[in-house]
């Protein structure tokens, strides 16, 4: 499915209606180049889960835990990771698995350790329709 967002309010109500309808134990794969809207989305995205505090880029620390939502949101940020090796560091698969919603940011660069079938989310800019314009798309069995 690809939706087009015309602005950055549009990806962020898209990240909140797909955090809205998200259940424990999903995990999705988020996907763009960098300025592309990822945290935008995530914010969004977390909102649907109920959550209140301020959500921002994890990419220094890798993982940011939130939760005082209806469910525990999980948002990883993999860009600086070598290998997948260093997930189990972090202990990822009690994140995965357990009770909770992940969404990884450049999940591709962890492939080989992401639950089959995993969402996946792919924001792409396109300057020929404009500044603000973002190709959104869901693959792996999510709709809106």
């Amino acid at each position: 499915m690809i939706i087009e967002s015309f602005k950055a309010e549009d990806t962020y109500n898209l990240g909140r209606k797909l955090g809205g309808q998200a259940k424990a134990g999903e995990v999705y794969c988020l996907l763009g180049d960098l300025g592309t809207g990822k945290t935008v989305f995530t914010q969004g995205f977390a909102k649907g889960l109920g959550i209140r505090e301020a959500v921002n880029s994890p990419t220094f620390t890798i993982l940011q835990v939130y939760e005082d939502g209806r469910l525990p949101f999980y948002h990883f940020d993999v860009y600086r990771i070598e290998n997948a090796e260093e997930m189990y560091e972090l202990g990822y698969e009690d994140y995965f698995y357990g009770g909770g919603v992940c969404l990884i940011e450049w999940s591709n660069l962890i492939e080989e350790i992401l639950p089959p079938g995993s969402p996946v989310i792919t924001i792409e800019k396109d300057m020929d329709k404009g500044f603000d314009y973002r190709k959104i798309t869901l693959e792996n069995g999510k709709s809106i």
